[in-house]
C-alpha cells in the first residue's frame, strides 16, 4: 500500500504548477538528507555498541578494529539489498498498475 500511495503522491506532483514541483522535490530531498544521516547515526551507534567493549586505550584494538569493519559491511549490504528490493517491487507495482490501465483503456 505504501508504494502506491507513493505512485499516487508521485503522479499528482506531475500535475502541481513548476514552482509547487520545485518546493515538493526540495523537500523530498531534505527528507531523503535526513534519512540517510539517521541510517548513517544507526550504523555508527550499533556497530560500536556491538563492538567496543572499553576505553581502556585511545585506539581501537585490532579485534575491535575488525568487529567494526565487518557490522559497516553487513550493515550497508543489507541497506543496498533493501533498496534493491524496495526497488524491484516499486516497479512490480508500477506494472500493474500499467498493465491495469492498459486492460482498462484497451477493454473501452
Amino acid at each position: 500500500i505504501h508504494i502506491q500511495v507513493f505512485i499516487f503522491i508521485m503522479e499528482a506532483v506531475q500535475n502541481l504548477p513548476a514552482y509547487q514541483q520545485q518546493e515538493f522535490m526540495k523537500h523530498l530531498e531534505q527528507m531523503q538528507l535526513k534519512d540517510s544521516l539517521c541510517m548513517y547515526n544507526n550504523l555508527v551507534e550499533k556497530c560500536f555498541d556491538g563492538c567496543v567493549g572499553s576505553f581502556r586505550s585511545k585506539t581501537l584494538d585490532k579485534s575491535e578494529i575488525s568487529c567494526l569493519e565487518n557490522c559497516a559491511g553487513r550493515y550497508i549490504k543489507m541497506t543496498q539489498r533493501v533498496g534493491l528490493r524496495f526497488a524491484e517491487h516499486q516497479a512490480m507495482q508500477q506494472k500493474k498498475a500499467a498493465d491495469a490501465a492498459a486492460a482498462m483503456s484497451g477493454g473501452q
